[in-house]
């Protein structure tokens, strides 16, 4: 089935949030699960996406934060051979990739309406391949927010294979510059640095994909970040003692992207 046309996109982005709700509920790959609704009702899938849901054993891949999820769905379209699983609290977000690709037919993609603080518990050891961090809010007043942080880094290690690898697409010097530390602090494994993506010859297709915020942001003039590193599984990590300057700027709707709440 062919890409929804840009008009038809618009359109079905004006339905209303409820509206966007009742279709989540019946779309058969979204599954919902907020903090507190797995408390109440565990998630048998854990462990088992590949033959429960994919029926194959093509690598996974995670988008978290994921928003409206374009660029889960651009690189569900680009890698056939691999399976994707777009990660965000906000389900009318979600929704719009959720009903594009649906509406394609596509296979390899899934949507998990989830609380990021606590994706250790959907995933088993070793499930997951690579996560992809596409313009996270760069959180700069609170280090346990960040995508990036070893807070985060620890829950990744419970299921991202030793080794995986985890790609931070940002706008966001603060967050860069902070990844950027960390990574050298811990001496993880670099494999990509670039503080302006797309004055470089690294651009392929898979990070040509453009959100609607980064075509905001590229239209702002704003440089775009790119930072891909493996997270082996044998040392202990530590946050970089660094000082860094704070974004010169606020990004559009930052503060309402991220729907992050700390689990109790």
């Amino acid at each position: 089935m062919c890409p929804l046309s840009s008009l038809h996109i618009y359109d079905l982005m004006g339905k209303n949030k409820l509206q966007k709700f009742a279709d989540m509920e019946s779309y058969p790959h979204v599954f919902q699960y907020p903090y507190s609704v797995l408390e109440n009702i565990p998630f048998d899938m854990k462990g088992h996406w590949h033959e429960e849901f994919f029926g194959n054993e093509h690598p996974l891949v995670l988008e978290l934060g994921c928003g409206r999820a374009e660029y889960t769905v651009g690189l569900g379209r680009l890698c056939p051979d691999k399976n994707f699983i777009a990660v965000d609290i906000k389900g009318a977000r979600m929704w719009t990739g959720a009903t594009e690709s649906l509406q394609e037919g596509m296979k390899n993609v899934a949507f998990l309406r989830t609380n990021i603080e606590i994706i250790d518990r959907f995933f088993d050891k070793d499930e997951v391949d690579e996560i992809w961090l596409t313009f996270p809010d760069p959180q700069m007043k609170s280090l346990t927010k960040r995508l990036t942080s070893t807070f985060f880094l620890e829950r990744y290690r419970k299921f991202l294979k030793d080794g995986g690898v985890i790609h931070l697409k940002t706008d966001s010097h603060f967050l860069f510059t902070y990844t950027k530390a960390l990574v050298e602090t811990n001496d993880l494994p670099l494999q990509v640095l670039t503080d302006d993506l797309y004055h470089t010859e690294l651009v392929d297709d898979s990070l040509n994909i453009k959100t609607y915020y980064e075509q905001q942001w590229l239209q702002r003039g704003i440089l775009i970040k790119y930072i891909r590193f493996c997270l082996p599984q044998i040392q202990n990590l530590v946050e970089p003692d660094v000082e860094i300057p704070l974004d010169s700027y606020r990004s559009y709707n930052r503060s309402k992207r991220s729907g992050l709440e700390l689990a109790k």
